[in-house]
């Protein structure tokens, strides 16, 4: 197993790796074009930072790259779309760094309230300017928060601890969760109207680029000041120039910027902009925090298939997942099976959750519904749970999951059904005791079967004879039978017969079952 680091890295999470058995450590920073594929094209995991640009035209070059971790919480250099179509997990550490962001946030507020860094220059300059450089209080005044995430928090409770006022929206968080903290919960015009000072803490996204703009700006107090220690393009450069040439924006702070590295911007001439190079995560505990964490999340994966903190799979706790891990497994079976008595990709995947599993989260039973189904559609693909979806996605298959707690005959049911145009195929199954699985129906037919190996599946007229004449034909080709399931329906004349083969069925076979008095059909399938 062997990993790329290719940014810059912590000391103690370099020596995690190099402790590790069955580890091979590269660590070459800097790398790029040729150098870059050439070194990734032979590794199993690649750790980054926010240097390394992780594009599509690189992963397709990289067919061994199975995870990214990025030390820290921001993923926007990665091609997230690509990466998961490719069936590549994307992790990040998002908690890592809280406190140092939410700290230098704070910070490049008082810097810019105080005007510490021009008054440090001039000083420095041998100037004793001591009248120029009046500075503002923060306490008593209104500090508008947006976002209130990890960060978000950490910044409020030092505002309250500095006697600021303290408004936050976030349209993702119930306002009783603010106001535990002693904030105030706020929309979002009613931030922009009342801050002395705005602050923002959102995600990078196409909802929140340019959040911060000429538009919103109007709306904020003359004087105003604004701080971005999130993500460049939140605030809009161009537009906060502009507000502060006009008098309208008072100062601004920024630790980020739409293009990194950024050492030429027409805001760095002005006084009262205060800037740093994206410094909100650059402490010492932090990258050792956020090293340490996605060495343990990568190695947990590489080696034990685990997923923490994947932005591009479905979220589940450690815990949870061992938990339900056997119900995922038998879902990824009865997927397979599915997979081999349709003709075709259905327009829709029915997902049921019976009894115990109703109480699961729904994405890790689709993902792994997905794995076992869509390998019967593609050649030449690797399917996992973190590609499954967009290949469902490319081919049209809607996905829906129900759930019902009350069952009359099982403990817990898990339910596949493929939809197609005017004719539908569906298979249950059950986990009846821990270390047991059952196939309890198939279409129309109750039936008790191990999802396991060669299955012979019969659908035959409900007559005397046929179970002695199937056994009589596969004895005759040296096949031996390991069970023999049948399913029946009350008032129909027709029966599906589950025979499980210990040796390879041939297709003569087949067309030997076939052509028997009474059998309707006969299909081999192979759940592994």
């Amino acid at each position: 197993m062997r990993i790329l680091v290719s940014d810059k890295f912590s000391e103690k999470g370099l020596e995690i790796l190099k402790q590790t058995a069955g580890v091979e450590v590269d660590y070459r920073t800097g790398l790029k074009g040729d150098d870059l594929v050439a070194a990734l094209s032979q590794a199993d995991g690649l750790i980054i930072r926010s240097s390394t640009k992780v594009t599509a035209e690189l992963m397709e070059k990289c067919p061994r790259l199975k995870a990214i971790g990025r030390a820290g919480s921001g993923v926007d250099n990665v091609d997230l779309p690509a990466a998961g179509k490719m069936g590549i997990v994307v992790m990040n550490t998002p908690g890592g760094n809280n406190v140092a962001t939410g700290e230098h946030t704070l910070s490049m507020m008082m810097a810019l309230s105080r005007q510490i860094p021009a008054a440090c220059a001039a000083l420095k300059a041998g100037r004793w300017e001591k009248s120029k450089y009046m500075g503002v209080e923060v306490f008593r005044k209104t500090l508008g928060v947006l976002g209130f995430g990890n960060v978000g928090k950490v910044v409020v409770a030092g505002a309250l601890g500095m006697g600021m006022r303290v408004l936050v929206h976030d349209p993702f968080v119930v306002a009783d969760k603010i106001a535990e903290l002693g904030a105030v919960p706020a929309t979002f015009d009613e931030v922009l109207a009342e801050a002395d000072y705005v602050t923002v803490h959102v995600p990078k996204s196409d909802k929140t680029l340019n959040l911060i703009n000429a538009e919103t700006i109007a709306k904020m107090k003359t004087g105003v000041r604004i701080i971005n220690c999130a993500r460049g393009g939140i605030v809009n450069e161009a537009d906060l120039l502009a507000a502060l040439q006009s008098g309208k924006v008072a100062g601004a702070a920024l630790d980020v910027y739409i293009t990194e590295p950024c050492t030429e911007s027409p805001l760095f001439a002005l006084d009262n902009v205060v800037v740093t190079p994206h410094l909100g995560a650059s402490t010492n505990e932090a990258q050792d925090n956020v090293a340490v964490a996605i060495v343990y999340q990568m190695i947990d994966f590489l080696q034990h298939g685990n997923i923490k903190n994947a932005v591009n799979a479905p979220k589940i706790e450690p815990e949870l997942l061992k938990r339900i891990q056997p119900a995922l497994k038998l879902t990824e079976k009865i997927g397979c099976l599915l997979g081999q008595l349709v003709d075709g990709a259905p327009r829709m995947l029915k997902i049921f959750l019976g009894g115990d599993f109703a109480g699961y989260p729904a994405d890790p039973f689709a993902a792994a519904a997905l794995v076992g189904l869509l390998p019967d559609f593609y050649d030449d693909e690797k399917i996992n749970s973190i590609n499954a979806p967009f290949l469902a996605k490319e081919r049209g298959i809607a996905v829906s999951v129900t759930k019902r707690e009350a069952l009359t005959d099982y403990a817990n049911v898990i339910g596949l059904e493929a939809v197609f145009e005017g004719h539908e195929v569906e298979i249950q199954a059950s986990i009846p005791a821990p270390g047991e699985e059952r196939i309890v129906r198939i279409n129309q037919f109750q039936i008790s079967l191990d999802p396991e190996g060669r299955i012979l599946l019969i659908s035959n007229e409900d007559v005397p004879g046929v179970v002695g004449e199937v056994g009589t034909l596969l004895g005759a080709r040296k096949i031996n039978i390991g069970q023999l399931r049948l399913g029946r329906m009350k008032d129909q004349a027709e029966a599906l017969m589950a025979v499980t083969c210990d040796n390879e069925v041939g297709e003569d076979v087949l067309i030997a079952l076939r052509e028997l008095p009474h059998v309707l059909s006969a299909r081999l399938v192979n759940v592994s």
